[in-house]
């Protein structure tokens, strides 16, 4: 297990930045080695994010040297998204079997959390978000067929999406973290349209489903200096609370969206209109 770190960048310093600064402070690449969990810690909400693919014998959530915990979830909580084939997480002796699409809220003060996949050949791509807890939330399952959902968009603008929220205040509780998934319907390539900024939060997209070859351009930073960034499939990024966001791909996708910080209101946004954008 490896567990590398991205500071923050102010809005001072990413007027300032190359494309290639960009990627390195929000762009996070990378992740869902076969047998391996890899870990990135963003100092935004003192933010983890990361990835557990077993292929062979059952992945250990270890306590990287950098939280000074005994155990990873002493003073955290985790999401975990399963992006890949059947798997089970494990925690503390309590097996919990994830399909495709199905989301594990993982409450503060485990101990023990394993990753396993039903059939090695096929693979869990389990993806991580974690988040510091004031209090402890009992683990729960959030299977896909039990999230809220909301269809969202229209094919007109090209942004027909559903939306599912599986860990929020309605549903799975937590103490910070909301987590969710988004699916763009066949034909629709805008997310997020028209954009929005979070000052209470700071959220992170991870992009999947993407088809062989295609992009997304994902745009960040204040509305009146906007910035692009072109990421593949299966990679975050890391948005911080003075930055909107709204992206678009060459085709459909998906993304797992999740934000933590000051409140878990889904609708705590300031909308921006497209013509503000500059």
């Amino acid at each position: 297990m490896s567990m590398e770190r991205k500071p923050v960048a102010d809005r001072v310093r990413y007027s300032r930045m190359s494309g290639a600064e960009l990627r390195e402070a929000f762009v996070v690449g990378g992740l869902f080695t076969p047998g391996e969990v890899k870990l990135v810690h963003w100092e935004a909400e003192r933010s983890i994010v990361g990835s557990a693919v077993p292929t062979g014998a059952p992945l250990r959530l270890e306590a990287p040297h950098q939280i000074k915990a005994e155990h990873f979830l002493d003073r955290r909580e985790l999401g975990v998204a399963n992006l890949g084939g059947a798997g089970s997480v494990t925690t503390d002796g309590t097996r919990h079997e994830l399909a495709p699409r199905d989301l594990l809220y993982v409450g503060r003060g485990t101990r023990g959390v394993e990753f396993a996949s039903a059939d090695p050949s096929k693979p869990a791509f389990f993806y991580l978000v974690s988040h510091p807890a004031h209090a402890s939330h009992p683990t729960t399952l959030a299977p896909a067929a039990s999230a809220e959902t909301v269809e969202i968009g229209d094919a007109a603008h090209a942004s027909r999406r559903t939306l599912r929220r599986h860990i929020h205040a309605r549903g799975v509780r937590s103490c910070q973290l909301v987590m969710g998934i988004t699916d763009l319907a066949s034909g629709s390539v805008w997310n997020t349209m028209p954009p929005h900024t979070h000052y209470r939060r700071t959220e992170i997209y991870l992009y999947f489903d993407l088809e062989p070859g295609a992009v997304v351009v994902h745009v960040m930073g204040p509305p009146d200096e906007s910035r692009s960034l072109i990421v593949g499939d299966r990679e975050a990024v890391l948005s911080p609370p003075w930055s909107m966001h709204f992206g678009a791909g060459t085709s459909r996708y998906a993304f797992v969206w999740s934000m933590g910080g000051e409140n878990q209101e889904f609708e705590d946004m300031r909308g921006v209109a497209p013509t503000e954008l500059r």
